[in-house]
Formats: structure tokens, C-alpha cells, sequence
């Protein structure tokens, strides 16, 4: 209403009192420009002015520039039958092409259509998409391919043991453990833990640097029926205290390094010295058989949590996320049919424990009959450091943020076939460094889902990283704010369902 009291001014008054920023590349007021001319004129309304000996024709003079990036203009014009509205869409051919313009049309259309049919319906309420649209983004671009069925993450393991027992599972330092070696070991911790209180549901927090023991670890809590929580022994006190707090781990893991300052932070907690001779004594005496459910304090089903992951606190109080069994078969099925996963490949584990990915590095090794290597120990960050390590451990594949990627020069690992990225925007130097000789994945997913929501095809340079399909298991929607489905090519919130949403948060059912 304040711009009709003041619609006489002069635009290029306005412009002169903003004096706003001026740009090339833009209109400095605005950029999309809506008039609606309800006046009517001779040549509106498409009658010919008759003038004595002369015959008049309307034209509407074409420039050939367009003055705003969009401009839409429509008419009234009153007809027999009652008010039509035509109009005319400007666009700039730098920014647009036709089709997208002839879908923004399309869809104004549909917004005019609904309203007119409905008009005590909220406008947001108005279904902007065709029918062949809503068939694209609700189900052909929704999911993936079929998740397999559902199956703990001992049982897949001790299948896949079945399958390669004598192939190489773990690559750490120099040395190599079997498929059958790996899974008898963690029998034996497994069988130990069971008798130290771990059971089905009952967390076991892991304070371990990466290495060979941090994956028997792994794999002996899942046999036991408990809940895997890694701790980082470099994060601040404070935050390994909290993260006990909220789970009330049955036991702690760690060594003797690491003891005094966890002692003080957790007082309260049983711990587990792996590298205490007691402990070492213990362990080798327990069986080394599969535990079964009647070994443990409640049977071990898919919906029974498998760990706990703490997102980084960015926005707040850092909160523990509970991801369920449900979801690792669906996990590894993906990676392995993305990733090209099988005996002769070898997963390199460069981010924390803490970090979800490190979870999916072993799990779609361990279930596709390749080599997990963990990182070195103390690994301060160095691109260089990494990049021998890799080498050192002939990896093939390794998952890592594109800002830890950016520090490793490519040429010094080339034993990498595949690179995945995610956590964050992937830079198009990134890109067009690795993308050379190797393929290069662009993966995303939140804490809140089992690591991995979808997976893109191989990044090339110049194009946008793509985030991808959804994997197995998994359904997509961009949504707006009222969970309707948005059409192609418009903002929204990307919406996550299906088998691999996590159950919730620790303490927080709301």
C-alpha cells in the first residue's frame, strides 16, 4: 500500500536516493520484475484505431536486451465470457534458457488455475507440479535400488568369514590379519566382555587409537549385543564426560596411556586396559566360537542398536545419535557396488573413530572380502604423512573431507582407484586434482542416517559435485515448508527416510 501511495515517483528518483552497489552482473534494485497492467488501452486490447484514409496496427517494439534478469508481464483484457489475463515473460539468455522458462510459465499457470478453483485454499496449499513431474521426484528420483535384507552386523561378517577366511582383513604397520584370525579375536574379546557386564543395549565406550585392536574392538562389542560408542582420548575432558553421562557406558576400553586422564574424567566408569597383562591373560582363555544369542543377555536383532555416534555440537550441545543394525547391510551394499569393493581392494581408514565414515570404512570392507587399513597412530595431518601411508598400505579406496583431501598431493598416492568425499562442499580444484586417474565420489549423509544417504557418479571437472542418488534403503525428498514436494530446479529441504534413518537421539525421544 506504501508503494501505491508513492507509485508517481520517478524509478530513476528511487534509484538516485539508494544509490545502491552497482554490479555488471546484476540489476542493483532487483531482479525479477511482475507488472500486472489492468488498465486497459487501445493497443491492450487489441482493437485497431480507426483513423480517416489510415489503417493502424499495434506493435510492441522488441529491443532485443532484457532489462531485468526476468520480467513477467500480464494483461488484463475483459472478454465476452469475463476477464482473461494474458501475458509475455522477458529473461535474460545469459541466466535462462527457454525450457526453464517455459516450465516457471507453466507453473505460474497451475498456481493461477488452483487459486481460481479454490480460493479459500492457503496459496502454499496449491500443487504446482504435473503429473509427470510429481512422478519424477516422488518416485523415480526418490530411491535407489532395493535394500537387501536386514541382517545384524555379526551375522553379515561371520558370512562373509565363511566366504574368504584366509584373506587378508587387516592391514596394520607392516602386518596383515586373516579373515579367520579377525574374527577369532574378536570371539575371545567378545566372550570377555560378556562376562565384564556387556550385553544386548549396554554401551561400551572405546578410547583406542586406530589400529588392528580398534577393529577387534569394533567387531567384539557388535557379538557381544552392545553399543559401540568411540571416544577420541585427544578431545577435551569435558566432552568425553558428557558423552558418559548421557549413555551410562557398562565398560570402557582404552590402555594404559590413555588411563589417568580418563580415570578423571570418568570415575564412574569400568574400564578395559587392552594392553594390561591381566586383561591379555583373560581374553585368551575366553572361547573363541561365535556368541550366539544364548550367550548374551537378550537376543541381537536388527532393530538392536549398533552404536552411537555424537554429531560435532556446532549448534549447541552435542548429541549422541543411536544408529540401529537395520541399516549396515544396506550400507555395505552400496559402497560395494559403487565403490567396485571385493578381495583385491583395500579400504584406507584416514578420518577419527569418531567421525561415522570410519564406521562405513569397515564395514564395507569387512563385508565385501576386502582389507580394512587403519591410519597411522598419531597422525598429526600432514597431506605428505598421509599420502605415504596410503601407499604404504597399497590402498585402493579411502574416504575422507574435500579439506583433508585438498592437503594430499595425488601423485603421491597412486595405488587409489576410488576417493570418496563428503561433510562438506567439494572445491572445483579438488575435483580437477583427483578426478584425474582415479574416480572420484561426492557422498552425503547426516549423523543421523547410517553414515551415507546418497552417492553421486564420478566427479568430472567443471561440473557442480553433485550429491547423487539415494543408496539402498534410502528415499529422498526436497520438500518446502509445508513437506509438499517442490518442483525441479527450486530450493527446498532435503528430506531423509527409510531403513537407514537412525532411532534418535541418546535422552532425547522428543
Amino acid at each position: 500500500l506504501a508503494a501505491y501511495a508513492n507509485q508517481d515517483v520517478p524509478f530513476e528518483r528511487l534509484v538516485e536516493l539508494l544509490n545502491p552497489q552497482r554490479s555488471l552482473a546484476y540489476h542493483p534494485l532487483f531482479q525479477v520484475m511482475l507488472a500486472f497492467n489492468n488498465v486497459g488501452s487501445v493497443i491492450d486490447s487489441g482493437d485497431v484505431a480507426e483513423l480517416s484514409g489510415l489503417t493502424a496496427e499495434g506493435l510492441s517494439p522488441q529491443t532485443g536486451a532484457a532489462r531485468f534478469d526476468l520480467t513477467f508481464v500480464l494483461r488484463e483484457s475483459h472478454e465476452p465470457d469475463g476477464i482473461r489475463l494474458n501475458g509475455e515473460v522477458e529473461y535474460a539468455i545469459d541466466l535462462f534458457d527457454e525450457a526453464t522458462v517455459r516450465a516457471m510459465i507453466e507453473r505460474l499457470v497451475r498456481l493461477l488455475t488452483g487459486a481460481a478453483a479454490n480460493p479459500d485454499r492457503p496459496i502454499g496449499a496449491v500443487d504446482l507440479l504435473d503429473d509427470a513431474e510429481r512422478q519424477l521426484v516422488l518416485d523415480e528420483w526418490s530411491h535407489g535400488v532395493p535394500a537387501p535384507e536386514p541382517a545384524t552386523l555379526p551375522a553379515l561378517f561371520e558370512a562373509q568369514v565363511a566366504r574368504t577366511p584366509d584373506a587378508v582383513a587387516v592391514v596394520s604397520d607392516g602386518t596383515t590379519v586373516s579373515y579367520a584370525d579377525l574374527n577369532r579375536r574378536a570371539n575371545h574379546m567378545a566372550h570377555h566382555l560378556i562376562r565384564r557386564g556387556v550385553g544386548t543395549g549396554r554401551t561400551v565406550g572405546v578410547a583406542l587409537n586406530r589400529s588392528e585392536h580398534s577393529i577387534v574392538i569394533f567387531l567384539a562389542i557388535a557379538k557381544a549385543g552392545g553399543i559401540y560408542l568411540p571416544l577420541d582420548p585427544e578431545h577435551p575432558v569435558e566432552r568425553i564426560a558428557l558423552m558418559c553421562r548421557d549413555t551410562a557406558p557398562a565398560l570402557l576400553v582404552t590402555e594404559l596411556c590413555h588411563f589417568d586422564a580418563l580415570a578423571a574424567a570418568v570415575p564412574d566408569v569400568p574400564m578395559l586396559l587392552l594392553d594390561d597383562p591381566e586383561t591379555l591373560d583373560a581374553v585368551a582363555g575366553s572361547p573363541d566360537t561365535d556368541p550366539v544369542d544364548a550367550d548374551r543377555t537378550e537376543p541381537l536383532l536388527v532393530s538392536s542398536p549398533a552404536y552411537i555416534i555424537y554429531t560435532s555440537g556446532s549448534t549447541g550441545t552435542p548429541k549422541g545419535v543411536v544408529v540401529e543394525h537395520r541399516g549396515i547391510a544396506a550400507l555395505a551394499a552400496g559402497h560395494i557396488a559403487a565403490l567396485d569393493l571385493g578381495p583385491d581392494t583395500r579400504v584406507f581408514q584416514a578420518v577419527a573413530p569418531t567421525f561415522d565414515v570410519a564406521v562405513a570404512d569397515v564395514v564395507m570392507a569387512l563385508l565385501s572380502g576386502a582389507a580394512v587399513a587403519p591410519g597411522p597412530a598419531g597422525w598429526g595431518g600432514d597431506g605428505d604423512e598421509l599420502a605415504a601411508a596410503i601407499t604404504a598400505a597399497r590402498a585402493t579406496h579411502v574416504m575422507m573431507p574435500a579439506s583433508l583431501l585438498a592437503t594430499v598431493p595425488e601423485e603421491a598416492a597412486p595405488t587409489l582407484r576410488y576417493v570418496v568425499t563428503g561433510g562438506e562442499i567439494c572445491p572445483p580444484e579438488v575435483v580437477r586434482r583427483w578426478s584425474r586417474g582415479r574416480r572420484l565420489i561426492n557422498a552425503y549423509g547426516p549423523t543421523e542416517t547410517t553414515v551415507c544417504a546418497t552417492l553421486s557418479e564420478p566427479l568430472e571437472p567443471g561440473s557442480p559435485p553433485a550429491i547423487g542418488r539415494p543408496v539402498p534403503g534410502v528415499r529422498v525428498f526436497v520438500l518446502d515448508a509445508g513437506l509438499s514436494p517442490v518442483p525441479v530446479g527450486v530450493a527446498g529441504e532435503l528430506y531423509v527416510s527409510g531403513s537407514q534413518v537412525a532411532r534418535g537421539y541418546v535422552g532425547r525421544a522428543g
